[in-house]
């Protein structure tokens, strides 16, 4: 089962699993790094560090890891520039950036490893709003295919260049974040469903709203599933939400979750299109 939740720290991160994590300084950010992509060496994984800067000196960035010194030499550590893969202002094609790490994680199974694991400062990728959309789509498309092939992920973003409104357009993304903000999350499950946790409150409506567009679920046999096993609270906007998406798809929602508050909202709105379900 992939983890999801609010975090402390990367440690214990498995095959598939991805997490979003703001940084204070650049020295965190490549502590967290180290101890993520050390633990994908011991777990056979093969790994990847991005970074702003000369190659080189990202490659210093790694020391302290168990072996790195091999692992770079073997291929089983690889290192990248982010200013060379994409130039400054850089808007990338979310579909085309999921083929493009789908490529990297068969290549690193067929070269005898049990996945690919990447550690990622994407701070120059959300600069300006265009860029912020679409990496925020590919967020969720990515994390779709995470949820079935051996692909982990931690995505940082600088609290000083990146701010909170903008993170939260996509940390929402992610199953998993060190951020009490926002409040929930919209992310995949390995059924292929889409699965709401944590909270949707009039503080969340707008942003909720948007993350749905972006994700864009789409139905399957005419009914949209969300797996709301985590789900804690969902106000009237974000239900109305819902539903609205689900109808501009000539779909239904499914909501399975515990939360009980969501029968009594489906009845007072008297959503015909929503239909809730327990957790499993």
């Amino acid at each position: 089962m992939r983890r999801s939740g609010l975090v402390e720290h990367v440690r214990g991160f498995g095959p598939g699993d991805h997490v979003c994590w703001r940084y204070r300084d650049v020295r965190e950010f490549r502590d967290r790094a180290r101890e993520f992509l050390s633990e994908g060496l011991a777990l056979g994984q093969r790994v990847r560090y991005l970074g702003v800067g000369d190659p080189d000196a990202l490659v210093e960035h790694l020391n302290g890891i168990d072996g790195i010194d091999e692992a770079l030499l073997t291929g089983a550590a690889q290192v990248a520039s982010l200013d060379a893969a994409y130039p400054v202002g850089t808007v990338i094609e979310p579909a085309a950036q999921v083929r493009t790490y789908a490529g990297a994680t068969e290549a690193a199974l067929a070269a005898g490893f049990t996945g690919l694991r990447v550690a990622a400062d994407c701070t120059p990728m959300v600069r300006s709003p265009e860029q912020l959309a679409s990496f925020a789509r590919y967020e969720h498309q990515i994390d779709h295919y995470m949820a079935g092939r051996p692909f982990s992920a931690m995505c940082a973003y600088s609290a000083t260049e990146v701010d909170d409104d903008a993170f939260a357009q996509v940390a929402c993304m992610h199953p998993n974040t060190n951020t009490s903000y926002p409040g929930f999350r919209l992310h995949a499950a390995g059924d292929r469903t889409t699965v709401l946790s944590g909270e949707v409150d009039s503080t969340d409506g707008d942003l909720f709203r948007l993350a749905l567009r972006r994700a864009d679920p789409r139905p399957r046999d005419g009914q949209l599933v969300f797996d709301g096993a985590d789900l804690t609270f969902l106000d009237h906007r974000g239900l109305l939400h819902l539903a609205r998406h689900a109808a501009g798809r000539g779909a239904s929602v499914v909501l399975r979750t515990s939360w009980p508050g969501v029968s009594t909202l489906v009845d007072l709105l008297d959503l015909a299109n929503v239909r809730v379900e327990p957790a499993a």
